[in-house]
């Protein structure tokens, strides 16, 4: 889907802070593209360009299959040889097979015996190509014991930049739900099933999914939270194993495995970022910090 979006005249004599935040907010909303003034015909150009290029030599009557010997089979047509095209020589990570790429994550998460550790590990693995088009690492903050564990489907585009998890206006909301249920960003711990901000804001493959989720699950294990948060659908369906959405596993509770011989309760509840999105939704988020309100005050930890 193409946005067009008019702003002459509109912005004259602004400064270049409010020009970058009008910058900022448009890639926020997903305007990704910057067009001229005047329309171009790309179909038209492309056509043209082909017209303009040099029309190839006819082939040699000698090798047309009309040109037959007397015998009446038709000759053959001659192959032209060719030089063989030059293959680029793969990247290290790229040359890296899937399942290979989640066999070193999960040694390489394995090995950490602590939280630092394990985010050395992380900066260190080369095993996922979105390493190389995300601006910054935002994979997990928390100090000391993790009461609750919000955990986030990727980093959103102000995360990218800042390097840091529920960034800009998606953070001030965030940071307002937690007040309404007496948490502070200090208090809890939070996380990305995918480090690494996708190029453009897409979804991850599953294969990348896959080579970032033994690290998510060793920082579960080490961090051992009481109650886990799952915010959106990615983070829901491969934290908890519900094949469901967001919209129909939202305020549902379910039993996770923190290690071999511990569990935790986890709910699903919306991404900050898509309740700014979405403001009609902000309802169903109140009812469901009500109720993960509930279950702090059962456990003793608000």
């Amino acid at each position: 889907m193409t946005v067009e979006i008019d702003i002459s005249g509109k912005m004259a004599g602004a400064s270049e802070a409010e020009l970058a935040a009008v910058l900022r907010w448009y890639v926020d909303m997903g305007v990704d593209i910057a067009v001229g003034d005047a329309p171009r015909n790309h179909f038209a150009e492309a056509k043209a360009k082909a017209l303009a290029a040099p029309t190839p030599a006819p082939a040699p009557a000698a090798d047309s299959p009309t040109d037959t010997p007397r015998t009446g089979r038709v000759a053959p047509r001659l192959t032209p040889q060719t030089e063989p095209t030059p293959v680029r020589a793969a990247s290290p990570a790229s040359a890296v097979p899937p399942d290979e790429a989640i066999a070193a994550a999960r040694a390489a998460a394995a090995g950490a015996t602590t939280i630092a550790a394990l985010k050395e590990a992380l900066a260190a693995f080369d095993g996922c190509l979105l390493k190389r088009t995300a601006a910054h690492i935002v994979f997990a903050e928390g100090a000391g014991p993790a009461k609750v564990l919000f955990i986030s489907d990727m980093p959103g585009a102000e995360d990218d930049r800042e390097g840091r998890m529920f960034a800009g206006t998606s953070g001030l909301l965030f940071d307002r739900m937690l007040k309404s249920i007496g948490l502070t960003r200090e208090s809890v711990h939070l996380a990305h099933v995918v480090p690494w901000r996708p190029a453009g804001g897409k979804q991850p493959t599953l294969p990348e999914i896959a080579t970032c989720l033994p690290f998510l699950q060793r920082y579960i294990e080490l961090s051992a939270p009481q109650i886990i948060v799952t915010l959106g659908t990615l983070a829901t369906q491969h934290v908890t194993g519900t094949k469901d959405p967001i919209m129909r596993a939202r305020g549902k509770w379910f039993e996770i495995a923190v290690s071999d011989s511990q569990t935790c309760p986890a709910m699903a509840m919306f991404d900050p970022d898509y309740l700014r999105k979405a403001p009609a939704t902000k309802k169903h988020a109140w009812g469901d910090l009500r109720a993960l309100h509930k279950t702090l005050v059962e456990k003793g930890l608000v």
